[in-house]
């Protein structure tokens, strides 16, 4: 086999996955220092999904309702509170209730800290309300964060656990027959890949790079915006596991092996059941910005820095492959960054780590030190805002 780049093509567009646009929350922000509250959770709605209030009247109080998953979001806005409310699973018949009511109780300790899961007649609600004055854009995107990242992490768990039910069954767009043929094909480039890959390390005898292949398969996997369900849920855990320093090393490889043993021998069918289209209120990685890039990448630039000087092409290839797929996987990016990011992994895609290595780096010191270019200008909303409010 020759030692070259493992394929890598981005994901078709989901058509529910919320763009983040950082220009609205430095308005969210201003308008909070300036003690114009409302506009500040409305700018931060507008950051997290600026379809949430397309054709709403925010000039009075208003609310929003919106699915995340099987999770019915309400959230409402007055001059005086914010509240959000979310329904999300029944207890029922078959429900082992006394068990399941104690987990709620311990996972209202943690892992929330803000919002708290409450017991209606037999439904389960995430519930949390605050005065406005206090909504800073933090905290809001953080409650709301907090109750989507839970909902959508416990609702299978407490289902197949305790036998609960769904407050509402997601809604849910399936792919289209071609889209479904385009994923299948990536996905199984992935899997291909992985086991060639593999079995080349293990001829080389260079067994340290099975993290590597492993976390990059998990990373492209995960990327696709319309896995869904079961498998996103353990593509998520095992990713985690594998960059869990606390973990010995091995005990991470053989977990991550294990797994992939597993998943490259399901079939089609099964995987595809949990593929589709679902509807979101907010995208459930972590909020970016040009500042929140840059600190992250420079957490990795003595390294980048040790393999560029040692000219270590092979290590600063597959390095800067998991880093920039990584923060994907960890930030809702401006699609300029993105477009950075997925342009320069489908360039040096079949090429040798000498030739690729350069390319990889331009675009990691372009992302660390802030230069990309967004190709857009900053949009200017402040009027926007002041109209809609008088």
């Amino acid at each position: 086999m020759e030692n070259v780049l493992a394929r890598y093509k981005r994901p078709i567009k989901s058509i529910a996955d919320p763009k983040v646009d950082v220009s609205y929350w430095e308005d969210a922000i201003d308008f909070f220092e300036e003690k114009e509250f409302k506009k500040s959770v409305v700018a931060t709605l507008n950051y997290i999904n600026p379809n949430l209030l397309k054709d709403k009247d925010i000039s009075n109080d208003f609310e929003i309702i919106q699915m995340q998953g099987s999770a019915e979001i309400h959230v409402q806005v007055t001059n005086s509170t914010f509240k959000v409310r979310s329904p999300f699973l029944k207890i029922t018949d078959k429900t082992n209730r006394i068990a399941l009511l104690r987990k709620i109780a311990e996972v209202n300790f943690s892992p929330l800290t803000l919002v708290q899961i409450v017991l209606n007649e037999n439904e389960l609600w995430f519930e949390y309300k605050m005065p406005i004055s206090v909504c800073q854009p933090n905290k809001v995107y953080d409650v709301l964060r907090e109750v989507f990242v839970n909902a959508d992490r416990l609702d299978d768990e407490f289902i197949e656990n305790y036998k609960a039910s769904f407050y509402k069954e997601p809604k849910i767009t399936p792919l289209s027959s071609s889209e479904q043929e385009e994923v299948w094909s990536q996905i199984s480039n992935i899997f291909e890949d992985y086991i060639n890959y593999t079995q080349f390390f293990k001829d080389k005898r260079w067994t340290a790079y099975q993290w590597d292949i492993i976390v990059i398969s998990l990373l492209k996997l995960s990327n696709m915006p319309y896995i869904q369900g079961v498998l996103r849920s353990d593509l998520i855990e095992k990713i985690d596991l594998l960059f869990n320093g606390d973990i010995d090393f091995n005990h991470r490889v053989n977990k991550g092996v294990n797994y992939m043993k597993d998943l490259v021998k399901t079939s089609k069918e099964t995987i595809m059941k949990d593929v589709y289209h679902s509807e979101q209120f907010i995208s459930l990685r972590w909020r970016s910005s040009e500042q929140i890039v840059k600190d992250r990448l420079t957490y990795n630039l003595k390294q980048v820095e040790k393999y560029e000087k040692e000219e270590s092409y092979f290590n600063l290839s597959y390095y800067l492959q998991f880093i920039l797929l990584k923060l994907i996987f960890d930030y809702n990016l401006e699609d300029s960054y993105k477009k950075a990011i997925e342009d320069v992994l489908e360039d040096v895609a079949g090429l040798n780590p000498v030739d690729a290595a350069p390319k990889l780096v331009k675009v990691y010191y372009a992302l660390q030190t802030g230069t990309i270019n967004k190709n857009e200008e900053k949009k200017e909303k402040k009027g926007f805002f002041s109209k809609l409010f008088n």
